[in-house]
């Protein structure tokens, strides 16, 4: 049976997972849903109660009935490459494509519903705390007098973006900002801004969870760092990442949360302050891995393709990869 990678062409982290795939004799197809109508090709016939489909990429034929599983990695708006491009035909495509695949036996990394929840930052915040991770305070208003009254209870701030990068092209990362003391909110009026109390941390954590598999990572702050510096993605540090223990309770939430929203695949980011508390500040549910394992040799690329690689479900049998009803 085959293993779908739903990605763009420059994904190199899914490289490093296909490595694992073919040395293992695994059959893996890959494309971007990008290319639909241009070099990627779908069909799906409902016949008498019964349904075939099919789809060609490079000059392979898959059955969907083959798949073993089917990673959504980084993958690009269905037709974005298509001779004649449109809203239209984007939408035509998704309906069709990610409906065929949600009628196959095939597990997900991640459910495509479930991935689309769980980008929303303050769901996130709202079900790590249900399930015991620590949580900075955290505002989110567009309110100027509650963000002034936040500032007041908790003078030492960051400001974030609610939804992540900035959907430019390519897309452009914005990074986690110190509130200067004194600041005029004023301007929050004008769109959501997501307020947080900042955690002086002594290190930054990156937990890939991959299924029931947790590793960690923990990167130190460098003494004498500027404290206006938050963003690990922006520091000038050259301290590499090193395994991590994962304290039982924190993976005990870890796991909860991963039930709950359905995710086989998430990428945690944590800051640890000087009491070595776990402060929860988001999960990727496509977070890279790559630089983490580079510098730790911590077996993630591996340890997805095993996933991948795991025998389908009788069908029938209850799959904590699908989603029905959680929590929400």
């Amino acid at each position: 049976m085959t293993v779908l990678i739903l990605t763009c062409e420059e994904d190199v982290t899914a490289d490093m997972v296909v490595v694992h795939l073919n040395a293992a004799g695994v059959p893996v197809v890959r494309f971007d849903p990008a290319d639909l109508t241009h070099s990627v090709a779908l069909s799906g016939e409902f016949v008498h109660g019964a349904f075939r489909g099919h789809l060609s990429s490079a000059g392979r034929l898959v059955s969907l009935d083959g798949l073993r599983s089917v990673w959504v990695r980084r993958p690009g708006a269905p037709a974005a490459r298509a001779p004649e491009p449109s809203a239209w035909l984007t939408e035509e495509s998704s309906q069709a494509l990610y409906g065929m695949l949600r009628g196959t036996g095939a597990r997900w990394m991640n459910h495509p519903d479930a991935s689309l929840r769980a980008r929303h930052k303050p769901w996130q915040l709202r079900l790590a705390q249900r399930c015991g991770l620590p949580v900075p305070a955290t505002l989110i208003t567009t309110f100027p007098q509650a963000a002034r009254e936040f500032a007041d209870r908790y003078p030492d701030l960051v400001v974030k973006p609610v939804s992540g990068a900035h959907p430019q092209d390519p897309p452009r990362a914005v990074p986690t900002t110190r509130v200067p003391p004194g600041a005029d909110f004023a301007a929050v009026a004008y769109g959501p801004t997501l307020l947080q109390r900042r955690v002086a941390k002594r290190a930054d954590i990156r937990l890939t969870a991959v299924g029931d598999r947790l590793l960690a990572a923990r990167k130190e702050t460098a003494p004498g760092a500027e404290p206006d510096v938050v963003d690990v993605r922006f520091s000038p540090s050259t301290t590499p990442w090193r395994p991590a223990e994962v304290p039982p309770r924190l993976a005990e939430a870890v796991r909860r949360y991963l039930r709950e929203a359905e995710l086989t695949y998430g990428a945690f980011d944590f800051a640890e302050d000087a009491d070595g508390t776990w402060w929860f500040l988001e999960c990727n549910q496509s977070g890279q891995f790559g630089f983490v394992e580079v510098d730790t040799g911590q077996p993630i690329a591996r340890t997805i393709a095993e996933w991948l690689a795991g025998s389908p479900p009788e069908p029938g049998v209850p799959r904590p990869d699908r989603c029905g009803s959680a929590a929400s």
